[in-house]
Order: C-alpha cells, then structure tokens, then sequence
C-alpha cells in the first residue's frame, strides 16, 4: 500500500481551498496540546511509530506538552484537515505543500525533510526507445499529481514538452491494469508500489525514474508557522522524537519490520521501497539538504509547473503570486506574501545535540 495515497492530492485542490477560506489556518497562540496527522507511506511509517511506542510521548513529557499523532487513510483528506486548522502539522510532499495550504492562505513551515523520491516514481513504456521516443505517444498517469511533475522534467531533460505527447488522466488503482490488459497503452507514469508492478510486466522497460530528478520530490513533515513560532518546545519535541526514531529504525530490521506490518506489506517489499527512497536518517543530513542551493532550484521549478497547470490558485497566475522562504533568507515569488518556508532551525538543534 505504501506510496498510494500520498501522490495525488493536487487534483482536490480546489475543494481543499474551500475549506481554507472558510475554516482558516490553526489558531496562532501559546498551548500545551497539539496534533499532527500523516498518511501511509514508506517514508512517513515512522510517525505512526512514534506515536505506537510512546517515543512521542516521551518527547513531548521532557518539554510540558502533549503531541498527538493521527494517522488518516486518505492523504488528500489529511492535508484538507490540515489546510482547514483542524492539525498543527502533516506529512506531505513539497509540491503539495506549495500548491495547497500556502496557496490557500496557510503560512506554513517545512520542519524536517525526512526523505525525496529516489526511484519511487518513474516512466515505464512497452517498447525502450527512451524518453525522446514518447514524443507522439499517449501516456497515461494522474495528472496535476508528482508523476505529472515527473514526466514533465523528463520531456525537459530531453529536448520536449507536454505538447508534444497526448495525457491521458488514469487513477492509480487503475494504471496496473490498463498497461498490463491493453494492446492500446503503451507508456504509463506511475509510484511504487504500482511502478515495480508495471515494470515486471513482459517487455517492459523502464525509462526514466526519480533517481535521475534527485532531491525535487520531497517528503516534509509540515507544521503552521504561526504555531511553530508561538511554541518552540512542539517544534523541538517533533524533531528530537522523530531523530530518535530514525536512529532505531536504521539500525533495527526489527522496527522496519513493525513498519512494513503497518504498511500492509512485508519486510522485504518495504526494504525495497526504502531502496528507492533517500531517507535522510541523520539531522544533518536534514539540514544540508534544506540549506543547500538546490532545494531553491527545485522550488522553482515546481512553483512553475504549478502555475503553468493552474494550482496556484485563484488569481495566482503566475509563479510569483505566492513566496517560498528559504534558510539563507532567499525569497522566490513574492515576498509579501511568503506562504511557504523551509527551516533547518529545529533539525541544527537535533544535529549539535541541543534537543
């Protein structure tokens, strides 16, 4: 099941700008409850178990607060309740971070960057003539989602555009069967576990992956900035449980396994997602990745594929009509009206041992 739901919540955008408008961002004020919620995936699993073996528990006691850890079936439904100020943070990529609670008003901070796309999302085609070798083709995948992201780089890689290929929209529980049941499909964009599906199929070759787009599909554990700034101690009681269990989980096979039962799947099928996922295990990983010059080259290229395919909102009609903040205090788009902040703040603090 890893890796299904956490790929298409772009095409609810609309609905879940409703809710932001309406519902507003989680009340701004100092506290001693909060919640966060996440949903399965290979890279989120170590929330659910922070919460299930009390290391979050523990965290939040050394700090005077209580965190509550929810999972929700549904990714789409988790960053809506989050968008709507229902949760203090969520579990979500950094496409969709952008294109719904900031664009809808929600001021917004990346806390810690657990782990990108490593290969977990990819090109498969019946016949391996590369990517130049789409052009002409119709291929299907969920458009407005990271495969659409995906596919668009690997044109751009290769000298094309979306206009010289035919999309068409396919649901992820429908991709399997169209490439493996139908003469008439014959290149699919897709995430695992639906890519190693398709890729096994006969013939199959798979042509393009996010190992050669390194560090653009980001997963973030995102939490209001407004809250964050008003209660340090939920931002340091998050980062030192979540280090904590990234120490246990890369060197236990034992918790890795309680992870993949959760899952839904076996310890070998969530070993090899993990291959395909960069988990960045150490805090200073998680601060050379969010204060390094590539996640703002990153940015802004998704900033532009949101805008060109209309998620930046309503009047957001360009790529600048939202800011996105970065460490170094580099803004891109505009700056009064910043939505969207990276922050290695809280993972310095885990990696100088401050937490």
């Amino acid at each position: 099941m890893s890796g299904i739901f956490r790929k298409c919540a772009s095409l609810l955008l609309a609905a879940v700008m409703l809710v932001a408008v309406n519902a507003g961002p989680a009340s701004a004020e100092q506290k001693t409850s909060f919640k966060v919620c996440w949903s399965i995936y290979v890279g989120w699993m170590p929330w659910g178990y922070l919460q299930d073996s009390g290391i979050m528990k523990n965290w939040a006691k050394k700090y005077g607060i209580d965190v509550e850890i929810v999972q929700i079936n549904d990714y789409v439904e988790s960053i809506n309740q989050y968008t709507a100020g229902g949760f203090d943070g969520c579990a979500m990529t950094n496409m969709d971070a952008l294109t719904i609670p900031a664009v809808g008003g929600v001021d917004s901070t990346a806390l810690i960057a657990g782990d990108f796309s490593n290969g977990n999302d990819g090109i498969v085609v019946k016949k391996g003539e590369g990517v130049a070798g789409l052009k002409g083709q119709k291929i299907n995948l969920v458009e407005l989602s990271v495969s659409h992201y995906l596919l668009a780089r690997a044109l751009e890689k290769n000298g094309l555009t979306e206009k010289d290929v035919t999309l068409v929209n396919t649901s992820d529980a429908d991709i399997v069967g169209a490439f493996t049941g139908s003469e008439e499909v014959s290149a699919v964009v897709t995430w695992n576990p639906q890519l190693s599906e398709v890729a096994a199929a006969p013939g199959a070759v798979k042509i393009f992956d996010s190992s050669q787009i390194p560090g653009e599909i980001i997963d973030l554990m995102v939490v209001n900035t407004q809250t964050l700034a008003d209660n340090p101690a939920f931002g340091k009681a998050l980062t030192g449980a979540w280090y904590e269990v990234m120490d246990k989980m890369k060197k236990d096979p034992a918790i890795r396994a309680e992870m993949a039962k959760a899952a839904g799947t076996d310890a070998a099928g969530f070993e090899a997602q993990l291959a395909t996922t960069r988990m960045m295990y150490l805090p200073g990983e998680g601060v050379a990745f969010a204060t390094g010059a590539k996640i703002k080259t990153t940015m802004d290229a998704v900033r532009k594929f949101s805008a060109a395919h209309g998620l930046m909102g309503a009047g957001g009609t360009t790529e600048d009509s939202v800011g996105i903040a970065f460490p170094h205090g580099a803004v891109l788009g505009d700056p009064a009206n910043v939505k969207l902040r990276f922050d290695a703040t809280y993972m310095r603090l885990a990696a100088d041992g401050k937490l």
